[in-house]
C-alpha cells in the first residue's frame, strides 16, 4: 500500500513534469527565490525542481556529501582515501612497496608514517603527492 506522503510526492512530480517553460520559470523563482540561470532548458529546470522537491520531502544529502559537493564545486576535489585495513602496493625502481592503511597513518616495513606523501617521499627521495603516487586519487 502506498502511503499518503508517497502519493503527494508522486503528484507533485507529475505537476512539475507538466509545466511549460513559463511555468518552469515561475516555479523556479518560487522554490529558489531567484530566476534560473539563462538558457536552461525546461527539461533541465524540471529535473532540478524535482530534485529539490525530493530533498525537501524525503531528506537531503548527508552533511559529509554536502561538504564534498561544495569542495568539488569550488574546484577542490576531495582526495579519495583508503580505509584502515587496506593495503596499497606500488612498484618503484624494481622494488615492490606495500603500505598498510591504519587509523591515523600508514605502516611500511614496520615503520608508521603520518601521511602517504611522507611514505612516497621516503621511497622516491623526491616530493610526491602520496595519493597520486599510490594511485588512490
Amino acid at each position: 500500500m502506498i502511503n499518503a506522503r508517497a502519493l503527494k510526492l508522486e503528484q507533485a512530480i507529475t505537476d512539475i513534469e507538466l509545466l511549460d517553460r513559463p511555468g518552469c520559470l515561475d516555479h523556479w523563482r518560487e522554490v529558489f527565490g531567484h530566476p534560473p540561470p539563462k538558457y536552461l532548458s525546461p527539461q533541465f529546470m524540471k529535473r532540478a525542481l524535482i530534485w529539490e522537491l525530493q530533498n525537501q520531502m524525503l531528506g537531503g544529502l548527508s552533511a559529509k556529501t554536502e561538504r564534498q559537493m561544495k569542495q568539488i564545486a569550488s574546484g577542490k576535489a576531495p582526495t579519495a582515501m583508503a580505509k584502515p585495513g587496506s593495503h596499497l602496493v606500488r612498484e618503484w625502481n624494481g622494488r615492490t612497496y606495500q603500505v598498510e592503511v591504519i587509523d591515523g597513518g600508514y605502516v611500511m616495513d614496520g615503520k608508521t608514517w603520518q601521511s602517504l606523501s611522507a611514505v612516497a617521499r621516503h621511497i622516491t627521495g623526491a616530493r610526491w603527492s602520496g595519493p597520486r603516487f599510490f594511485g588512490v586519487q
